[in-house]
């Protein structure tokens, strides 16, 4: 028991407050549900009665409950000179259903007198009745003390109260919160320390009330922290995926688990589980709408990714001399990065995960190594778009099959301003209305095809499905996921070259290609056309695998 670490993940209400971030019902349910595949013990849902949708999230669980976690409703104790049993807003928490209630209260004298504006003595009554009477309606309680460690180092004796009349009136956890993020991790391993030194039952073997961490990142420090209170006896760690909450976000649990799991031997989920947590991580990011932080540790994309031409020598005889711990222990992959700085070895070994030998071929490896360069130095980036190097190493070796040839286009731009559209008056607004026209050979046959967009770009990537899902249907389930401009020397101006990075996906993989050019619109072109040749290569009978040769 000892060894175990109870998470809980707080995404769907801390989280929720992080500022840009607003969950669906349907996106919460969806979070929840893959939180429960995970393996989270705890899952705070929200604060019902706050908002119709927090009450319909939990009304909605109640009918489709999750197969393991504990759903848990949030709450701050009753209002001063009341009784818990007469506060109004009680009735939406007990009528969630849940069997837990997390509930917060003032830990800071500061906060009660200044914030509360009531004494000392009532916050501690009010702890006390709002525990009580949880408890009296047949609910379990986590105690979240808020300020706690601002509140301690400010007043200890009193904070140390309001922790004791938590655990007095029946608190199965007391969770040390840092609301403010500046703590320390010398600071958190110190209070813990004295804590248990001062109520002793704490630190027994069968303890009335066990000791959890919330903590904020505004120090940077939140996972530090965390991992500092767990190591001195906390058995609850509060967090959320990819770190989301209020101001500098919370203690990221995809930082977390795998460093108590991996790291310091804790049992927080079992194996299988913690294989998701990549996954998972960009899931509840796409969910969020909220782009993946590509250098974060474990479940970042470049978290396992070496572009030294050292390195990837290295790693080819055994990952342990340049990785900490094996990407597929948390879901992740190991990637080889391919630019400038790249020696044979990150050609070698980047060709090989798609199925080229070039060890059996140095002479091609060389000339791949310099053509790279080369390109590069003229703009182009390509460990920012595997794909567009992946073609070039096909072309290279002869294995890039003509698909498709594009013979020309045409793109024309027209500007209306001021002037009303189906009746409807538009005043100052000015609209961007283009047009594509472009001409394509297939399989020796000319298509010549016309498309509108909202811009130059939408336009011609419009014309160019038009000309081609008539000999390859699947071209339909392509779409654009991202388009990046990058002004490469804007001392130039206008007329400085530009790289444009455009990703692509067909529902199940994406796919990321470039152009450089000093034309925007070229640019643009080269990296479309890349992005639906690519795909199609993928889907299509002439696979890549079929010529890998």
């Amino acid at each position: 028991m000892n060894n175990r670490i109870w998470l809980y993940d707080t995404t769907l209400r801390d989280g929720a407050q992080s500022e840009g971030l607003c969950f669906s019902l349907e996106d919460k349910l969806r979070i929840a549900r893959k939180l429960d595949e995970m393996g989270i013990p705890f899952i705070e849902g929200g604060w019902p009665g706050a908002n119709p949708k927090d009450v319909q999230f939990f009304w909605e669980l109640q009918e489709k409950p999750l197969t393991q976690a504990e759903i848990v409703a949030f709450c701050s104790t009753r209002r001063p000179h009341k009784t818990a049993a007469e506060e109004a807003l009680f009735k939406p928490i007990l009528a969630a259903g849940t069997r837990w209630v997390a509930i917060f209260g003032k830990s800071w004298d500061f906060h009660v007198t200044e914030g509360l504006k009531t004494s000392l003595d009532e916050n501690l009554n009010m702890i006390a009745d709002t525990v009580t009477y949880l408890r009296s309606q047949g609910r379990r309680v986590v105690y979240d003390a808020e300020h706690w460690f601002d509140g301690y180092q400010h007043n200890p004796d009193y904070a140390l109260q309001t922790l004791r009349a938590a655990l007095n009136a029946g608190a199965e956890w007391l969770v040390f919160c840092d609301t403010n993020g500046g703590t320390l991790p010398h600071d958190i391993t110190r209070i813990v320390r004295e804590v248990l030194a001062a109520i002793p039952e704490l630190a027994g073997e069968n303890p009335p009330a066990r000791l959890g961490i919330h903590p904020h990142n505004d120090a940077g420090t939140a996972v530090a922290n965390a991992l500092a209170a767990v190591i001195e006896g906390a058995q609850m760690v509060q967090g959320t995926i990819n770190g989301y909450g209020e101001r500098c976000g919370n203690a990221n649990l995809c930082t977390l688990i795998p460093n108590l799991q991996l790291k310091l031997g804790y049992d927080c989920i079992d194996s299988a589980q913690l294989q998701q947590l990549t996954p998972a991580s960009h899931f509840i990011g796409e969910v969020a709408n909220v782009s993946p932080d590509e250098r974060a540790p474990f479940v970042g994309r470049s978290a396992f990714a070496h572009k030294g031409g050292i390195h990837v020598s290295a790693v080819a005889r055994n990952p342990k001399t340049y990785e900490h711990t094996s990407p597929e222990s948390v879901g992740n992959e190991r990637r080889i990065s391919i630019s400038e700085q790249s020696g044979m070895s990150n050609v070698v070994a980047k060709a090989r995960n798609f199925g080229v030998n070039l060890e059996e071929n140095p002479e091609i490896g060389r000339a791949i190594l310099q053509r790279l360069k080369q390109l590069e130095g003229e703009g182009y980036q390509f460990e920012a778009a595997e794909a567009s190097f992946e073609l070039l190493v096909r072309s290279l070796l002869g294995q890039r099959p003509s698909i498709f040839e594009i013979e020309g286009f045409q793109i024309h731009c027209n500007l209306l301003q001021g002037c009303a559209i189906d009746g409807n008056p538009k005043g100052d607004r000015v609209d961007t209305h283009s047009l594509a026209t472009i001409k394509v050979g297939v399989n020796g046959e000319q298509l010549l095809e016309v498309a509108e967009g909202n811009g130059p770009v939408a336009a011609l990537d419009a014309a160019l499905r038009k000309a081609l899902v008539k000999f390859y249907p699947e071209i339909a389930d392509f779409y654009l996921t991202d388009y990046k401009v990058r002004i490469l020397d804007g001392r130039a101006g206008t007329s400085a070259k530009t790289r444009v990075l455009v990703e692509s996906s067909n529902g199940e993989r994406r796919w990321t290609t470039l152009g450089v050019s000093a034309n925007i619109i070229d640019a643009s072109y080269r990296a479309v056309v890349e992005g639906i040749e690519y795909g199609l290569l993928l889907q299509s009978p002439i696979s890549l695998a079929a010529i890998s040769g």
